[in-house]
């Protein structure tokens, strides 16, 4: 439970996803699977609601939140998260690019503990994206169904690096990706699958107080 799982990235390449049209300037990092029990075609909106109540960084086990308390630190110091380096700014966002229907579609809510902002969200998949002075990147989140027969949530990291800086960046951090926030990650995203009822119903009971 919780193992981390990784993908070939025809896993990814191999389906007609939307983002497609958008990231053809764009290489594919990481393709990684979670696993959701007894989900069925329908429920990727449910596993996206589970994940954003799980919180942000804040509640992240402290390995993680000390690495990126670590990168933070050095953006500041180095200047890498200005806003003239990142989206609208050093880089146009994805958004630009959307056909007319996926434009249309409900884009997803933004959560200020969550620097991926969103490009658009479906009824199967949706797209955040993240731009700095190393790297812009697009977060995608695909709901397919597994060997088992049962759905399950697939996440693409696409990257398009900045120069040889962001290259040696993206080189740099890899070994703490998949040591230590990769399986943080699983670890976070499997179990709110696994809580999302109980979750939900204290969602409601405190909208009815």
């Amino acid at each position: 439970m919780g193992a981390f799982v990784n993908l070939p990235k025809t896993a990814y390449t191999s389906h007609p996803w939307r983002i497609h049209e958008l990231t053809s300037d764009f290489s594919v990092e990481d393709v990684w699977s979670f696993r959701t029990p007894g989900a069925g075609p329908g429920d990727f909106p449910t596993m996206l609601a589970a994940m954003r109540a799980t919180g942000g960084l804040a509640k992240q086990p402290w390995s993680s939140r000390f690495l990126f308390a670590v990168r933070w630190k050095l953006g500041a110091l180095l200047g890498w998260d200005k806003s003239s380096a990142g989206v609208g700014g050093r880089v146009a966002s994805l958004r630009d690019r959307l056909p007319s229907d996926v434009r249309d579609a409900p884009r997803g809510p933004d959560d200020e503990r969550m620097p991926l902002k969103a490009v658009y969200e479906l009824d199967m998949e949706c797209a955040r994206e993240l731009a700095n002075k190393t790297v812009h990147t697009v977060m995608h989140l695909g709901w397919v169904q597994g060997a088992n027969g049962d759905h399950e949530l697939r996440m693409a990291v696409l990257v398009k690096p900045n120069g040889w800086f962001g290259r040696l960046y993206m080189a740099a951090i890899a070994p703490f990706r998949y040591l230590i926030v990769y399986p943080a990650l699983t670890r976070r995203w499997e179990q709110a699958w696994r809580d999302r009822d109980h979750t939900a119903a204290e969602q409601e009971e405190r909208v009815s107080r």
